[in-house]
Order: structure tokens, then sequence, then C-alpha cells
């Protein structure tokens, strides 16, 4: 006469396989790793200038472009700007290489970061995935953060509104020309030009451009360009004399060796 079935709890029984085997396991604490996610968020610098900033002995961005110091965490930019910063997907487009199994395809994504007023940056970034690549590209854009200085057309009268003097910049083939504007002229340029200038903070320019401007990938990097040579230009308002300081490093030595 064949056994009768073992018990729902018991090993091999009709009930729920295995018994009690992992049944309710962890339940209890699943809440365990909930607080880790925190953790993971919060920013802990890993470059000197990181501490610096975390600490607060620096003040600002300026602070550092004065010195010329290279930003080597986005963290950096979210911790000055925060919510201001916006972001853009400016063109997403498929690249391919040939192996020996066929074609890989990739997605390249050109992204561009800005305040709207005077911090301009631009990020490229290829990966599998589009969404990949459009984070990988934000960041890059972050670190790549430039001042863009801007002046006027003609008296100095209310707030800076257009570029400082005719700028240029240049990509490839492409050139691509920023010349001063009076108040109420717009940004004279195209769909894809204007929404770099008007990222940067300028609201009155005239633009030309020459070459081939519908490879668009380099018609962006030479409006990025043109807006990082204002600040390349000498005028007589920056004529005053240095005073020069100490650099954030040296000056906050005892700091840095101490941690």
């Amino acid at each position: 006469m064949a056994d009768a079935p073992k018990p729902e709890g018991g090993r091999g029984g009709f009930g729920r396989g295995f018994g009690d085997r992992g049944r309710g396991r962890g339940r209890g604490g699943r809440g365990r790793g909930r607080g880790k996610r925190d953790d993971e968020d919060r920013w802990v610098p890993c470059t000197k200038l990181g501490r610096l900033v975390q600490s607060g002995k620096i003040k600002s961005l300026e602070q550092i472009y004065l010195f010329s110091m290279p930003i080597k965490e986005y963290q950096i930019i979210d911790h000055f700007l925060g919510s201001a910063v916006k972001d853009e997907v400016m063109k997403i487009m498929p690249v391919q290489k040939q192996t020996s199994a066929g074609q890989r395809t990739r997605f390249k994504a050109f992204v561009a970061v800005g305040d709207e007023n005077g911090h301009l940056g631009l990020g490229v970034k290829c990966a599998k995935e589009v969404a990949t690549a459009i984070r990988g590209a934000i960041i890059a854009a972050k670190l790549s953060m430039i001042p863009v200085r801007r002046g006027y057309w003609g008296n100095k009268i209310g707030k800076v509104h257009t570029v400082p003097t005719k700028v240029h910049g240049k990509c490839g083939s492409v050139q691509v020309r920023l010349i001063p504007a009076p108040k109420g002229a717009g940004i004279v340029a195209s769909l894809c030009a204007k929404r770099i200038i008007k990222m940067a903070g300028i609201e009155d320019v005239y633009t030309c451009s020459r070459g081939t401007t519908k490879t668009m990938g380099n018609f962006i990097m030479a409006t990025f360009q043109a807006c990082k040579n204002t600040y390349t230009f000498l005028t007589p308002e920056l004529w005053k004399e240095t005073r020069f300081a100490k650099a954030p490093y040296q000056e906050f030595t005892d700091f840095l060796s101490s941690a």
C-alpha cells in the first residue's frame, strides 16, 4: 500500500514545494537596506577641489575659474548652481563600427547645459543605449562648464545683454561668428545655435556662419567655442591692476593635509 502524502509543511508533500525553506525568510528585515540609498546618493568628494567646495572654503564657481583649476567632479557644478542648471539634448545620432561579426551600432549624444546667467557647458558621449549616452553627455557637459562673458552694444545702461566683442569659433569646416547687437534685436541665429546662445544668458546677438553647417555636431561645437572665446579678449575695463592672491590649494593647505 502506498504511503500517505506527507503533511503540507513537510518536505516533498503536495503543498508548497520544499516546506519552510525560504518561506518568509528576511521579510521582517526587508526594510534593513532601505537607508543605504541615501548614503549612496550622498556626495563623497575624491579630489582636493571637491573637498574644499563641500566644506565651504570655496564660495563660487568664479573663484575656481580665476585660478584655472580643472573640475573633475560634476557634483561641484550641482553644488553651486543646483536647480538653475538646465540641460537640453541637441542631437542624437547613430554611429557604426565594422567588426568581423558585422556592424556594431552605438548612439552619440550632444547635450548642452547652462543656467542662462553666464555659464555654459557642452558634452558629447557615445554609448550602446540612448539613455546611457544622454546621461553621460550631461555629466561631460557639467565637467566642461565655462564662464561666458557678456557686455553691451553702445551705452552701458542696464544689464549686460550681448557679447562684448566680435568673437569667432571653429570646428571642422564650420565657422561661427558672434556679433554684438542692440537691445531688442534678439538672437539672430539658426534654431540650433539659438538654443546654445540662450543657455549662455546672451539675449541679443547677430551670427554669421560658414562651412558645412548641416554637420550638426561641428556646428554645435563651433558655437560653443565662439562663446568660450568671449573671455580671450582683453578690453579696457580689464586693464585694472592685478592683485595676486593665494590659490585655494595654497591658502587651505593645512585643511587639505589634516584630512
